[in-house]
């Protein structure tokens, strides 16, 4: 049985969990269904070997930036550097980026500095934001309303898992949130009610993998081809069937990605 097409718009294939065997972990997401996925640089240096799977397989795209838990050991990226590596057909948004106090809080000035540079190269190519947020919502509510009031930009809030406060202010910028593995977790019911009262034409799925499997995997190693768990768990938020619910998350994908539309 042919499965619909649904999209993983946040993995991480150059880690060298997938080293071994990253063929065949994209054709078992074809399989599954996922026709394309977005992987994610997550700093600049390695930001070549990065592309450099995004030109060897159709399926996949690349986004590169600097990871906020990364900020204060990599060198601080310029809006040039991003908008230069921007140009290449199948680098499709900036970051990921963001603040992440919950590991890294003592490097918060910094962060929010590398935030900026990120939302000012969003900004200058029209692509989208890729946002981290952990245990730092009053601070990146607050960054990115105040950096849309400079002018505007698209975003998405990856792997969202922060609170409702947040989701809204973000929301009302117009920008979308995207579920990962976590809103399938048992325990993840205030999530879940965040998730069902957003707009579903704002609403994206992703792996993050190697992280962050969904059941029935949970514990093992993430990968592309089990975006379809978590988004069935959307569909059910939605009361949508499921392929009704992968062609909505394709078509919000399709509007903010737009380099890799179809």
């Amino acid at each position: 049985m042919t499965q619909p097409d649904i999209v993983d718009s946040h993995c991480h294939l150059d880690f060298p969990d997938f080293d071994d065997e990253r063929p065949a972990i994209i054709q078992r997401a074809l399989d599954a269904g996922v026709t394309r996925m977005v992987t994610i640089c997550t700093k600049l240096r390695l930001e070549p070997q990065v592309r450099a799977i995004a030109e060897a397989h159709a399926p996949v795209f690349y986004a590169a930036g600097t990871h906020p838990m990364s900020a204060a050991d990599e060198p601080l990226v310029s809006t040039d550097e991003l908008i230069a590596l921007a140009g290449h057909p199948k680098f499709v948004g900036i970051g990921e980026t963001g603040l992440d106090y919950h590991y890294t809080s003592e490097s918060a000035d910094i962060q929010k500095q590398s935030l900026r540079i990120h939302i000012d190269a969003a900004r200058e190519t029209k692509l989208p934001l890729i946002i981290h947020a952990r245990a730092a919502d009053d601070d990146m509510a607050q960054i990115l309303t105040d950096e849309f009031k400079n002018g505007p930009y698209t975003c998405i809030m990856h792997c969202f898992s922060s609170g409702a406060d947040l989701a809204k202010a973000a929301l009302d910028l117009g920008f979308y949130l995207s579920m990962s593995g976590i809103a399938a977790f048992p325990k993840s019911q205030d999530l879940r009610d965040i998730f069902a009262a957003a707009p579903f034409d704002r609403i994206l799925v992703e792996t993050d993998s190697p992280y962050l499997a969904p059941p029935p995997h949970r514990g093992k190693r993430n990968e592309p081809a089990y975006t379809a768990h978590t988004a069935k768990v959307g569909a059910e938020l939605f009361n949508m069937d499921y392929a009704a619910f992968a062609a909505q998350t394709t078509a919000n994908f399709d509007r903010l990605f737009w380099k890799a539309a179809q």
